[in-house]
C-alpha cells in the first residue's frame, strides 16, 4: 500500500522511491535487521527513549506543537502536544498514545525520506518508508517543492485547529518574529520575544462574522502534563535553531535536485544531437542550478535574518541545556570559535555562517553547484562581493568565518588556501570536536 500512487520525482534523475539510502533511519534498520543493533520498548514511552538515544537525537532539542499539523492529528490538542526532537540529520515526532512515532531523516542524496515506527512492542521493530502520508504535506511551495521539512505558525483554538479566515505561516530565520510558533509551546524567555507561541483564539460562532486579523491570542500557560514528556521545556533556543535548520535541509535538497535535472537534461539533449556526453552546460542549464545555489549562499550567510532585539537588552539564554549542548559539538579552531556559538542578542549566532556546511547532504552537494556556492562563499567572505545584500555582514564576521571554515572544514576549493597564503591569514588549526579532521 505504501507504494501506490503518484510521488514526485520518482524518475530519473533523482530516483526518490529507490531502496539505496544511506540516511541515518536507513542506517540504523540495517543494523537492526543484522542483529547488531536493538531497540527497547519503555512501558511509558514505547521506543522513544531507544530511539532517540540510537540517532545521537538529544532530548533537550524537545519543542512541543499541540496545532492539528500530523497525519495523527485527532490525538493533538493544548493538553497533549505533539513533541519534536531533532540533531543534524535526523526529526522524530512522537504524538502522545499515538500509533507511531514519525521521523524525517536526511540522505545525503535524496534530502527527506519519511519514516514511520509502529508504536506496539514486537520482536523485531521495523522503520516503515512513508511515502504518501508523509509527501502529500513535505511536497510543497513550504518544503521549496522538493521533499523537505517545514515548521508552520497558525492562529490555534482550543482544540488546535486553525481559526476560521486566518492565516498560516512558514516559519524560518527570515521570518518576523510576531509571525512565529503559532500553536506551539515556546519555554525559556519567551515573554522576552514578542511572537504567537503560547497562546490560543476563540472560534467564531457558527454564523457569525470572521475577525478580521490580528486575531486576539489568549495565553494558555502550560496545560498539559510535564511528567508526560521526557522534558518539561519546549526550549525558545531550540526552536531559533529549529527555524533555521528546516529550510536549509530544504534548500540544499533543491540545490542537489536541480542541478540533477540540469546535467540530466543536458546528457539526454546532448544524447539526441550527437554531441560528446560532457559538452558545456546552457546558460538555461547553468541558470537552473545556479538559481538555488545562490539562495543557498544567503541562506547559509543568514542574509536577511530576522533580528532578535533591536539593540542588546535581549538576552536571551545561552546557558538553556539546548544551547550547552548544541554549542558543545564543535568542531572549533585553536581559537576556541566554533559556527556553533550563539549570540542570541540580535542574531541567533555569534558567527552567521550555518553549521550544517559540515553536513554530509552538504558535501554530497554535486558538481558544479558546489564549486558555485564555495565561489560565491569565498567572493563574499573576503570581501571581493560587497553588494547591498552582504551589508549586515562585518569585516570581522566575514574574516571570523573565513578562518573558521579554513580550520574545520575539509574539502575547500584551492582559492581558499591560495587566498590566505597570499594574504597571510593565520589558520588556527581545528580542536579534535565532534570526529571532524583538522586541515591546515
Amino acid at each position: 500500500m505504501r507504494n501506490q500512487g503518484y510521488v514526485p520525482y520518482s524518475d530519473a534523475p533523482i530516483n526518490y522511491r529507490s531502496e539505496d539510502l544511506h540516511d541515518p533511519v536507513a542506517a540504523l534498520q540495517h543494523q537492526l535487521d543484522q542483529g547488531k543493533s536493538d531497540l527497547a520498548y519503555d512501558p511509558e514511552f514505547g521506543y522513544l527513549k531507544s530511539v532517540l538515544k540510537a540517532l545521537n537525537v538529544p532530548v533537550d532539542s524537545q519543542t512541543l506543537v499541540f496545532s492539528k499539523t500530523s497525519f495523527q492529528y485527532k490525538k493533538i490538542s493544548p493538553d497533549h502536544p505533539r513533541a519534536l526532537y531533532y540533531n543534524d540529520d535526523v526529526y522524530v515526532g512522537k504524538v502522545h498514545d499515538g500509533k507511531a512515532i514519525e521521523i524525517v531523516s536526511f540522505d545525503p542524496t535524496q534530502g527527506a525520506i519519511f519514516y514511520l515506527l509502529d508504536e506496539h512492542k514486537v520482536e523485531h521493530p521495523v522503520f516503515q518508508r512513508a511515502e504518501l502520508d508523509c509527501t502529500q504535506c513535505h511536497i510543497a511551495a513550504g518544503t521549496r517543492g522538493v521533499p523537505g521539512v517545514l515548521l508552520r505558525s497558525i492562529y490555534p483554538t482550543a482544540t488546535g485547529t486553525q481559526a476560521s479566515e486566518t492565516r498560516s505561516f512558514i516559519t524560518d530565520q527570515e521570518s518576523p518574529l510576531k509571525e512565529r510558533w503559532g500553536g506551539w509551546y515556546v519555554t525559556g524567555a519567551a515573554g522576552a520575544l514578542a511572537s504567537m507561541s503560547n497562546g490560543v483564539t476563540q472560534q467564531p460562532a457558527a454564523g457569525a462574522p470572521a475577525q478580521a486579523l490580528p486575531v486576539s491570542l489568549t495565553q494558555v500557560g502550560q496545560p498539559f502534563r510535564a511528567e508526560e514528556y521526557l522534558s518539561s521545556d519546549s526550549d525558545l533556543v531550540a526552536h531559533l535553531v529549529l527555524a533555521h535548520q528546516t529550510q536549509m535541509h530544504n534548500l540544499i535538497t533543491l540545490t542537489n535536485y536541480q542541478t540533477r535535472l540540469a546535467l540530466y537534461a543536458a546528457a539526454e539533449r546532448d544524447k539526441r544531437n550527437g554531441k560528446p556526453a560532457d559538452s558545456p552546460l546552457s546558460e538555461s542549464e547553468s541558470q537552473q542550478f545556479e538559481r538555488p545555489a545562490e539562495q543557498l549562499v544567503r541562506y547559509l550567510l543568514f542574509v536577511n535574518e530576522a533580528q532578535l532585539s533591536e539593540n542588546d537588552t535581549v538576552v536571551l539564554d545561552r546557558n538553556s541545556a539546548f544551547a550547552k549542548e548544541f554549542s558543545a559539538r564543535g568542531p572549533r579552531d585553536r581559537k576556541g570559535r566554533s559556527l556553533r556559538q550563539f549570540d542570541l542578542r540580535t542574531r541567533i549566532f555569534r558567527y552567521p555562517c550555518s553549521y550544517l556546511i559540515y553536513s554530509e547532504s552538504f558535501d554530497a552537494l554535486p558538481e558544479p553547484a558546489k564549486s558555485y556556492v564555495y565561489h560565491r562563499l569565498f567572493e563574499v567572505l573576503t570581501g571581493q562581493d560587497r553588494s547591498a545584500d552582504f551589508t549586515r555582514l562585518s569585516d570581522d564576521d566575514r574574516r571570523a568565518i573565513f578562518e573558521i571554515l579554513l580550520a574545520t572544514k575539509p574539502g575547500l576549493p584551492q582559492e581558499w588556501r591560495d587566498y590566505a597564503k597570499s594574504n597571510r591569514v593565520h589558520v588556527h588549526l581545528a580542536q579534535a570536536v565532534s570526529g571532524h579532521k583538522s586541515q591546515g
